[in-house]
């Protein structure tokens, strides 16, 4: 299986993506083509003596910058390693494509270049996050600021697909981000889509959630427009970084605390991971025609390793195919 990595997505790049690329190879078996600068990228990988045997490249002399306008990804930087990374998964070069670069440009681009899903109105990012209970997808997590209620249908159909094919979930249940859990609750499109969404037979909808319910694993599917999805997450990545500091300092306050700490390690390791965004790499862009996966701007060696898992795993378990069917099926029964 081959997987396509930019190189130079992200603020880390390229010397975090190259190592996660190296640990991706030797790790999954699978191969890694790196869309960059192929000078810079073989300049890096020697100053730093990481190993660049069955690694491919495709030179990209381009760069898009995570404050560029997204529209250039397609217009002015058609030779940037994100544009060129994702032709070369349009043209059938690899399976799946994995960035660290601007979501925005992402978007674009795999829209552009990669397309749609024949039938997919918005293609929609989701992001899988931990609960109490376990881990749980979020989308729209920011490609979309403006829905309808048919575009979260189809989220929510997509997030369902996925949680099924990749999480192993058997009935995922798939929820509304709302302001309250009672039916009436919510604006004009949280109406609409509550409508449009409790008359799905394709999908186990449990109805309204509201945020603080959340993290205690209340749903397996939580659907939002980008808007409000991209806030959810910030926040949730925040609060679960303050806590995480607090933790720390409060065994760190003296001998008796740090003795405590101790006792608790193992505990606190487990915690740690399980509230560690890099654990599972990136957030897939469901609804283009290709494996597309978004890895975290700030993302280190082992987010990009894990992000790459994930693209394999996406391919193998044929997430786009199966989104491409139940899409089909979702029209044939409209005519």
């Amino acid at each position: 299986m081959k997987i396509i990595v930019d190189a130079f997505g992200g603020d880390n790049a390229p010397l975090e993506i190259i190592k996660g690329c190296r640990a991706a190879a030797d790790d999954f078996g699978v191969t890694v083509i790196l869309s960059g600068d192929e000078e810079k990228i073989k300049s890096c990988a020697k100053e730093n003596s990481i190993s660049l045997d069955g690694l491919e490249i495709i030179h990209a002399p381009d760069v898009i910058a995570m404050d560029e306008n997204p529209s250039e990804v397609i217009k002015s930087k058609k030779n940037s390693s994100m544009a060129v990374g994702l032709q070369a998964l349009a043209d059938g070069k690899g399976d799946a494509f994995v960035s660290a670069g601007s979501t925005g440009a992402l978007t674009m681009g795999a829209t552009f270049i990669v397309k749609r899903i024949k039938g997919v109105k918005r293609p929609a990012i989701g992001s899988v996050l931990p609960s109490n209970d376990k881990p749980f997808l979020l989308l729209d997590c920011g490609a979309n600021a403006d829905c309808t209620a048919e575009h979260l249908r189809q989220f929510a159909m997509m997030g369902n697909i996925y949680m099924n094919k990749f999480a192993k979930c058997e009935k995922p249940r798939v929820a509304l981000a709302n302001i309250g859990t009672e039916d009436s609750k919510g604006d004009r499109l949280r109406h609409e889509a509550f409508d449009v969404l409790k008359n799905c037979d394709n999908i186990n909808f449990i109805g309204n959630v509201e945020a603080r319910d959340v993290p205690f694993g209340c749903c397996d599917v939580l659907v939002a427009d980008g808007f409000t999805g991209n806030i959810m997450l910030k926040l949730y990545e925040g609060v679960a970084g303050a806590l995480m500091v607090n933790i720390k300092n409060i065994f760190k306050k003296n001998a008796l605390t740090m003795l405590s700490a101790m006792m608790v390690k193992g505990g606190l390791k487990d915690f740690k991971k399980r509230m560690d965004s890099s654990e599972m790499g990136g957030a897939p862009l469901l609804g283009v025609n290709g494996i597309v996966i978004k890895a975290h701007g700030s993302s280190n060696a082992k987010a990009i390793r894990n992000a790459i898992n994930q693209a394999k795993i996406c391919a193998e378990m044929n997430v786009v195919g199966t989104i491409a069917e139940n899409v089909k099926k979702d029209a044939d029964i409209a005519e």
